[in-house]
Parts: C-alpha cells; structure tokens; sequence
C-alpha cells in the first residue's frame, strides 16, 4: 500500500500541474477568434471589417509585436502603403482573372473580389497546442463564389524565447474550374514590423536582413526559389526573426518567394513568368476542376537573435518530416 501511495502522488502532482496550466487558450468573439499563450495574447483570427480575413496582432517573444499595426491601427512612425498588407494572410491576385490580393479598386489587377468568412467550423485550446479551422468564401464582383476555403491555424507551446505555428489551407473550386493565374501578386503573406526592414520608412536605411534556404540574402531573395525565407531585424533595441517554411507536399516545392526590402514577404507556388522572364508565359498557372481542391501547408517560426541558416534548415527538417 505504501509503494502503492509513493507511485501515485508524483502522478497526481503532474495532473494537477496539467489541470492548471492552459498551455494555448483559444475563445470565439463576435467578430475575431483570439489565441492566447500562457495567458498572454499572441494573435487574434479577425473576419470583419476587411475585403479579406488576416491574423493580427502577431505577439512575439517578451511581448514583441512582429507585424506592421497599418491599416488596423494607426502607429506613429508606420508607411500607409499597401492596405491589403494586414499583418498574416491569404489570398491571390488573380482568381479566374479576379484580385483577391488588392483592396483598392482604383489600383491595378482589374476587379476586386473579397474573402469572406463563412464560419467556424473549430476553436480549441489545449495543452501542446491550439486550433483554429475557419471556412470562407471567395466572393466575386458579381457575387458569384469562385472558390471556397478552409484556414487551419495551429499554435504550439514552445519555450519562452520562441513561438510557433503551423498554416494549412484547402482551396476548393465550386462547380466550374479555377484557375489560379501566374503573378507575383500572392499568397501566404507576413508583413513584418516596420522597425526590422531592410529598407526603412521613406526609403532610409533599414536594419533587417533577408535570408533564404539556397544563401540568398537582403535583395537577393526575391523571386527565387528556396525552402524557406526568414527576415529579421530589431524590435525596441531587441532583435528577432520570423521565418516562413514551405513544406515538400506543397504545389512546386520550392516555392518562390515576393519577398520586398520594405517588410513584405509572401510565400508563392503561382509566380513563375512574372519572377522569372526566362520561363513560359503563363507558366505559373494552376486549375483547380471544378468540385477538387488543393491543399498548402506553411510553419512560422519566431525567435529571438538573428538569422542563423543552420537552425533554420533544422527547423525546416522537423517540419518536412511526416
């Protein structure tokens, strides 16, 4: 009985400990679905009052805010450029000719479409990680829904110095074809804070770097092909990157990269012509059949410290794995 009681309580301690602690929160609000991490923000799905939904804010390591406020909320000291750049999203230029990238009807891409979001089909929290699974509607000028979706965003626990989370995403054609049209204008995007740039504000130097899985570095990087991209930079004297993995099961793995000077960088697998001249015209175009779907699936990684190629390639090892 006594060897009985000494194996059970450290049992009973670690369920306790268990029981208290909430790893990652997830809780639905009327017009976003917010994520917490030990208590503490870390970002908020938000579906209202845009042409598209996006994740922001992104709440780094030691309270960090990883990407630009702009348009969301007016910080002194941020360029209004790009209104369609909201902090982590998904969406593409050209979609059976329609930009679902763009929000400013005057500017170039032809019409404007919106990603809409249609509902939430999950929202849990949990001990090693939380999940958001939210399903949305790609709604066409003439109100027609070209192409539906489905977002997973999945937060894990990590230590203190990082965060992590995965993105997947299931495009689905409705009853007529896609056609996902080659531009650079596209996809899975981060637009970082305006403070780790490698071009800063009103074109002065910046103190970020861009590197990428093939040695590409700062200006390099854009249009080429590679595993993964990081950015990093200061943030209030502290530094920090962020980078994006393509995973191998991904449509042209590896991807190409929009990744700008001014603190855009987006994951691309439908740009090829317009990134390099060399290649067909149209040879980035991608059709869904009408009633079939494709599948992308992206990790973030934030951390403190500067870009450091052979943890990253570690990073992107743990991710490819299956």
């Amino acid at each position: 009985m006594l060897l009985s009681t000494r194996l059970l309580a450290p049992l009973a301690l670690l369920s306790l400990s268990a029981a208290a602690f909430a790893a990652v929160d997830v809780s639905e609000k009327s017009d976003r679905v917010r994520v917490e991490i030990d208590g503490q923000l870390f970002t908020e799905y938000v579906f209202t009052g845009a042409p598209h939904v996006y994740y922001w804010p992104v709440i780094g390591p030691g309270g960090a805010k990883m990407t630009r406020s702009w348009p969301m909320e007016d910080v002194p000291g941020e360029e209004h450029d790009h209104p369609h750049h909201r902090s982590i999203w998904f969406s593409h230029g050209q979609v059976n000719g329609i930009d679902f990238w763009g929000e400013d009807n005057a500017a170039k891409g032809g019409p404007k479409g919106k990603i809409v979001h249609d509902k939430i089909v999950k929202a849990k929290g949990g001990q090693e990680f939380g999940e958001i699974v939210a399903a949305q509607k790609w709604l066409a000028p003439d109100g027609s829904v070209p192409l539906t979706s489905v977002q997973t965003l999945r937060v894990y626990q990590r230590p203190a110095t990082e965060r992590m989370f995965d993105f997947e995403i299931v495009l689905k054609a409705g009853d007529k074809d896609v056609l996902l049209g080659d531009t650079k204008e596209g996809t899975f995007g981060i637009r970082i804070a305006e403070s780790m740039r490698l071009v800063g504000p009103k074109k002065q130097p910046g103190a970020g770097h861009i590197l990428n899985s093939e040695g590409a570095k700062d200006g390099e990087v854009w249009g080429k092909q590679a595993k993964w991209v990081e950015m990093s930079g200061p943030i209030n004297g502290k530094t920090f990157g962020i980078a994006i993995f393509d995973h191998p099961t991904n449509l042209r793995h590896p991807t190409r990269w929009h990744a700008r000077d001014y603190g855009l960088f987006a994951a691309n697998p439908f740009a090829a012509r317009e990134m390099d001249k060399s290649l067909p015209e149209k040879a980035g175009d991608y059709r869904i059949a009408a009633g079939l779907s494709l599948k992308l699936k992206y990790r973030v990684w934030i951390h403190e410290g500067a870009a450091d190629a052979k943890k990253l390639g570690e990073q992107f090892d743990l991710f490819a794995q299956p």
